[in-house]
């Protein structure tokens, strides 16, 4: 149950050390996240903070909406999502706060939760690697067909989990273990090392790891 912040994906670049290496990074705007409610043990059975992020125009919003904004003393914002925190924790936050890039620093390892980009229905090759046959006698306009899918007399059914094509893709991924290059706070930006998930644009959920290396 640790403190979470809600970012946008800016985009992937590259930063060089003093010693010349290049690290390939990804942009996040990291914040200011706005605490918009508490949610308590007695009241609400659990000990959690409703964060906000990326600003919004109220005409977009509708008014029950609005109002849970303006009850907190927050400008609407665009996402609105929970975090589990502890007990401590919730006593030192109160509503109407702002979370910042600062509480992470360079160097710690955090889990990265975002949406992968859709790819639509994709074959079998593309969704779960299945090989290509070989183009040969025999092979009639079927290179990148699955083949066979179970055998007729006995088991007499497909298997349950046997690949085949479908939807790829736009699915809740997590990355753990990312490291943080760097955090500028006066601009509110956070450098991860490799990819993120999730399109430019996409709303990242950044908490430190679970289980650091």
């Amino acid at each position: 149950m640790a403190l979470e912040l809600l970012c946008r994906k800016i985009g992937m670049t590259r930063v060089f050390t003093d010693s010349g290496e290049c690290i390939p990074v990804t942009a996040l705007e990291a914040g200011p996240n706005a605490i918009v409610q508490k949610k308590t043990p007695e009241r609400d059975g659990y000990a959690a903070l409703q964060l906000g992020f990326h600003q919004r125009r109220a005409a977009t919003l509708q008014r029950p909406r609005l109002g849970h904004f303006q009850k907190a003393g927050v400008s609407p914002r665009r996402w609105l999502r929970e975090c589990r925190v502890s007990a401590e924790e919730l006593e030192a936050r109160e509503v109407g706060g702002e979370i910042g890039a600062d509480i992470f620093e360079a160097g710690q390892r955090v889990d990265v939760t975002g949406v992968s980009k859709g790819r639509g229905t994709a074959g079998t090759v593309r969704r779960h690697g299945f090989r290509i046959k070989r183009r040969t006698h025999g092979t009639h306009e079927g290179f990148r067909r699955p083949g066979a899918i179970g055998a007729g007399a006995s088991p007499g059914r497909v298997w349950k989990g046997q690949g085949m094509f479908g939807r790829m893709g736009r699915e809740r991924v997590t990355t753990r273990n990312v490291e943080v290059v760097q955090v500028d706070t006066e601009r509110g930006l956070i450098l991860l090392r490799g990819a993120a998930p999730g399109h430019n644009g996409g709303l990242v959920i950044l908490r430190p790891a679970a289980a650091p290396k």
